[in-house]
């Protein structure tokens, strides 16, 4: 992908983004069955989070991984989400605020292709659902790598590509062409999840991606799959 496209296709996220910030909870329980809480929860457990530890959640959205860290990390540690959307993070920083949890957690506007934190900064960093809608995957992984301190890790949680193939095809049937209906049912949002299917056409598959994070300086990576692939797990420790 040339600079254009980069600059054309972060642009467009971005105009996304902002439009659906309202609706993005309600959305991603309806896309996923409510099934995604219950992928972070597992998560959370294999990253073995102790208190005092420090994360950044990358595109974190309207905040809920970044929530779920600061509880993890306790009073000692600390939490950066970070996100593009400063739509995202004001409904972000209202949720912060009913958890309590607003004097370990900083919210910061920034990109996901350039992390304004020097390198060796947090014990983790995460990236949730957002991973397959930024220009360049590899830039993120590698300025993700950059600032995990070694021995780090860093975590995504993805949408993904079923590796049995008649499944894939039904699972791309409901992700393509059902999911923009029900989104135009549920929050009158056609358009804008009718793109966001797309966003999965050119991203790698679960093995695709655990070779970019070994090409980004993280080795072993532990890869889950959930409900057959729907949507995987990749833990990337820095070496």
């Amino acid at each position: 992908m040339d600079q254009i496209q980069m600059k054309d296709k972060a642009e467009y996220v971005h105009s996304v983004f902002e439009s659906i910030a309202e609706e993005y909870d309600k959305m991603n329980n309806v896309i996923s069955f409510g099934s995604h809480v219950a992928w972070r929860n597992y998560t959370m457990k294999q990253m073995n989070i102790q208190p005092g530890h420090t994360a950044l959640d990358v595109a974190c959205g309207t905040g809920d991984w970044t929530i779920a860290l600061a509880q993890a990390v306790g009073e000692e540690g600390r939490v950066v989400g970070l996100d593009f959307s400063q739509n995202m993070l004001d409904v972000g920083a209202y949720k912060v605020a009913n958890a309590g949890v607003g004097n370990r957690i900083k919210l910061v506007n920034a990109d996901a292709m350039n992390l304004p934190y020097e390198d060796n900064s947090f014990d983790f960093a995460t990236i949730g659902f957002a991973l397959r809608n930024v220009p360049d995957v590899q830039r993120v992984l590698d300025e993700m790598a950059r600032v995990v301190k070694p021995g780090g890790k860093v975590v995504s949680l993805e949408v993904s590509k079923p590796p049995f193939i008649p499944y894939r095809k039904l699972f791309y049937l409901y992700f393509y062409k059902i999911l923009p209906l029900v989104a135009k049912w549920t929050v009158n949002k056609y358009e804008e999840y009718a793109w966001l299917p797309q966003s999965l056409t050119n991203f790698p598959d679960s093995r695709e991606l655990a070779h970019m994070f070994q090409k980004a300086g993280l080795d072993p990576v532990q890869v889950k799959l959930f409900m057959g692939g729907v949507s995987a797990l990749h833990i990337g420790t820095k070496q």
